[in-house]
Formats: structure tokens, C-alpha cells, sequence
């Protein structure tokens, strides 16, 4: 799955890379052996990362001067991964979906990158990264009418379905999906996503019986 990163985000950031996979899975609501997973690194930010600090992990801040260079406000429009630690660390833990959408958060809270994990049967054509024009916006799940204007985000022939701040439902993984794509995104380079992707894949494979078809960093 060749994702492409267009000129307008490189432009502004030549260190993007996107960890992509490809990947048959079966959704399930429960898993427990996953949530032991979760629970544990839950655990261990609510102990360890104070809210306050959460905006000087280096892959969060990183991410978030980015944000500031292509034009949006990271406190305002935080990244996903940000979201995830300040949800933790303020003692509110995570909310369960299904098993493929906990595995994607899983990831994110280890290698504290913004993750999507998007249903590649609702997509349609080339994938493509980049910066969103003024005006524009999409359904959120969970959050309504999203003004995602200046944030980084994928498209397809569709139009736009996610970006590192929030998803769109259009995209969205239930339990009829079957063929995902899952992409790591870094905004400093692709040193760390191979740990990353070989994480997110052992994780589908043992906790979602996922075949992997293909994965590889887009740049």
C-alpha cells in the first residue's frame, strides 16, 4: 500500500514518514488479553508522565511544532497521541472499542505517534498526505463536524477521511471490517517506525488474527 506525501507537507516538514500496513483482520469487541496490555502502559503513564509534562515527550513535541509551522494551534487541535496521554495521565484511563481500534491506540501510547487505522474497502483510488485548505472539515467520530483546516491529513477519491488529529467516520473500523491499512505517523523522521510497525504487527497477528499483506515506510 504506497501511500504518497505530497509536496505541500514537504515543503514545510522533509522529516515525515509514515509506517504503513496492510492488513486482513477479524474485529471483536473484547479481547482480554489486549487490555491486560493497555491496562499496563495505562498504568505506567498515570504514574510516571504528569499532564504537564506530556507536551515534552520528543515524539509529541515534535509533532506539535509541526503543527505550528503548517498553521494549527496544537493545543487547540491536539495531536491524537497527546489526547491519549493527557486522557491517562489525568486518571481517566482509555475507553474500549474493538480490538483492532485498542491494538492502533496500543501504538500510539508506545511510540507516542499519532496512529489511523482506516478500512481500506470504504476507500477508493491513490492515498495520499497532506495539509488541508481553509473551509475545509468532515464528520469526526465521536466529535461531530471537525474544522480540519491546516492539519495534516489522508485522501483518497473520495475526499478527505483522517488526519493526526482525529478521524473521520467515513473510514471508521467497526466489526464488519476485514482489510485495514494502519499508518504510523512521524514528523521526525523514520528511525524508530520499524520497531513500531513490527509492534503493530505481532499485536494484529496475535490479537486479531490479522494477515499481514504488506508494510512499508512512506516518505
Amino acid at each position: 500500500m504506497k501511500i504518497f506525501v505530497d509536496n505541500k507537507i514537504n515543503e514545510k516538514c522533509n522529516q515525515v514518514a509514515i509506517g504503513s500496513i496492510e492488513a486482513y483482520v477479524k474485529v471483536s469487541e473484547e479481547n482480554e488479553g489486549l487490555w491486560k496490555l493497555i491496562d499496563e502502559k495505562a498504568l505506567e503513564i498515570e504514574k510516571n508522565i504528569p499532564v504537564k509534562q506530556i507536551s515534552e515527550i520528543k515524539n509529541i513535541e515534535d509533532s506539535r511544532n509541526v503543527y505550528k509551522i503548517f498553521g494549527k494551534d496544537p493545543s487547540r487541535y491536539r495531536l491524537s497521541s497527546e489526547a491519549l496521554y493527557r486522557r491517562i495521565a489525568r486518571g481517566l484511563g482509555l475507553y474500549k472499542v474493538n480490538n483492532v481500534v485498542d491494538i492502533n491506540n496500543l501504538i500510539s501510547l508506545n511510540s507516542a505517534y499519532s496512529v489511523g487505522t482506516y478500512d481500506l474497502d470504504k476507500l477508493s483510488g491513490d492515498i495520499h498526505f497532506t495539509i488541508a485548505d481553509e473551509g475545509e472539515s468532515y464528520a469526526g467520530i465521536g466529535k461531530g463536524d471537525i474544522n480540519i483546516a491546516y492539519l495534516p491529513v489522508f485522501y483518497d477519491d473520495k475526499g478527505k477521511f483522517g488526519s493526526t488529529t482525529s478521524d473521520s467516520v467515513r473510514a471508521m473500523i467497526t466489526t464488519d471490517t476485514k482489510h485495514i491499512l494502519m499508518n504510523i505517523i512521524s514528523f521526525n523522521g523514520d528511525a524508530e517506525l520499524d520497531k513500531y510497525m513490527d509492534e503493530a504487527c505481532e499485536y494484529l497477528q496475535k490479537y486479531a488474527d490479522g494477515k499481514i499483506l504488506c508494510k512499508e515506510i512512506n516518505k
